[in-house]
């Protein structure tokens, strides 16, 4: 009875993966066992890996979703085109203020470090990096802004952006 559960999950797995826009393309194949769905195959972005995971698991039947969809691009991308794909994703109506983020690649893995001033602000960082070209994992290193002192020191120094000449500073 079992095998005819994971043969019917199977079958809309794969009629869901062939038949959606975002993952049709790729042709991924998804085996069942015990209702849980093995994803294979490459696409191309983070997201859409995590998107089709998502998607695969709000099908009726599937009690959990192994992901082994591997992200591949096409030619060479290395870590200054990933930042540089990183920074154009953000750029792109994500609602983040990039004048207080950071980007670094390493290998496919993007560190997003700075200030937010939102959980939404730093959701839409996270999600906007996870798009870009190249990218395997996004690791978050943003902090939620914390309300500064109004003093013109402190208008100041966020203005400008000058956030580590604070541990740097010599008071005359």
């Amino acid at each position: 009875m079992a095998k005819q559960a994971d043969d019917e999950i199977r079958r809309k797995v794969q009629e869901v993966l062939d038949s959606n826009i975002e993952s049709g393309e790729y042709g991924l194949k998804a085996d069942v066992v015990n209702g849980v769905v093995i994803l294979t195959g490459i696409v191309d972005t983070l997201s859409e890996k995590e998107s089709i995971s998502k998607m695969v698991g709000d099908i009726e039947g599937v009690r959990g979703v192994e992901n082994n969809i591997a992200i591949s691009t096409d030619g060479a991308v290395d870590d200054g085109d990933v930042t540089f794909e990183v920074m154009e994703e953000l750029k792109a109506g994500s609602g983040v203020n990039l004048k207080h983020i950071g980007v670094k690649s390493v290998r496919g893995r993007v560190f997003l470090k700075g200030r937010v001033n939102s959980e939404a602000e730093r959701e839409a960082a996270v999600n906007a990096a996870a798009k870009a070209r190249g990218v395997r994992e996004v690791v978050s290193q943003l902090e939620m802004e914390t309300a500064r002192e109004l003093t013109l020191d402190g208008i100041f120094h966020s203005q400008v952006n000058n956030d580590g000449e604070e541990n740097n500073r010599r008071e005359v």
